[in-house]
């Protein structure tokens, strides 16, 4: 899924992460799944547990399930500092098993777009169908072709708050709208003031919103609703966040 082992990184993720607005990931979801009666979510690819957790505080019952062992114990901490018990398991999403008549799945900020290949994803969208109860959704965004093949190319990408320090280098991956993206961070230890350095490289993949339309609709979804970059609009030519929702 991730070429980079996120032992490191899943410590400073959620200190690059501030940008992302959660809260209203959480009220789209809320909006066409409410969470009156304790539906149950899986949030896949769920990371270190952000927006776990904040599901969680809205009413849903939650799993989460992530392919990094690193940041599963990031999103544990998380939760036990809070008091709070989500069940988490280290599994890829294409290989997702083991649940069934859920009502939501979650598949957030672009982690799908790490899959390399085409039939890990077309994979990954059968066993959420599978997973899902009759009327249940999936919600799940990815990068534009725009952000993939325009954005990303205007490296390097720089950030300096003190404490953490990257420089962050993308070219073209091998498929189409695919990137490879080269990080160096520089993180401070905060007893020693002394910096350590360590290297991320990272894999992504997007597709046309047709081609996501086509497999969703193929596996057997009644209906797909695609809006863009956090608001109830249809995307554009430059929309840099494609938002998906899928209802068995």
């Amino acid at each position: 899924m991730v070429q980079g082992s996120y032992e490191r990184f899943a410590h400073i993720y959620d200190e690059l992460m501030q940008d992302i607005p959660y809260d209203q990931y959480v009220s789209w979801v809320m909006e066409h799944a409410p969470s009156n009666d304790y539906p149950t979510l899986l949030d896949v690819g769920c990371g270190t547990g952000t927006l776990s957790l904040q599901f969680h505080e809205a009413g849903y019952n939650v799993t989460g399930i992530d392919l990094s062992e690193e940041m599963l114990a990031v999103a544990n901490d998380r939760f036990q500092e809070v008091g709070v018990s989500i069940p988490l398991f280290a599994m890829s999403m294409d290989q997702l098993e083991g649940f069934s008549e859920i009502d939501v799945v979650t598949i957030p900020i672009d982690s799908i777009n790490y899959l390399q290949e085409d039939r890990e994803v077309v994979e990954t969208l059968k066993r959420v169908h599978s997973t899902l109860r009759e009327g249940g959704q999936l919600f799940f965004d990815v990068h534009s072709l725009y952000k993939m093949d325009e954005i990303f190319m205007d490296s390097p990408f720089t950030y300096d708050d003190g404490v953490i320090t990257y420089i962050w280098f993308t070219e073209p991956a091998e498929y189409e709208h695919s990137v490879f993206h080269q990080m160096t961070f520089f993180v401070k230890d905060e007893t020693s003031d002394l910096f350590e350095r360590f290297d991320e490289e990272h894999f992504q993949r997007t597709y046309p919103i047709e081609q996501y339309i086509e497999w969703l609709t193929n596996i057997g979804f009644s209906k797909v609703i695609i809006t863009a970059d956090w608001q109830n609009t249809e995307p554009t030519e430059e929309s840099e966040r494609i938002f998906i929702r899928a209802i068995k």
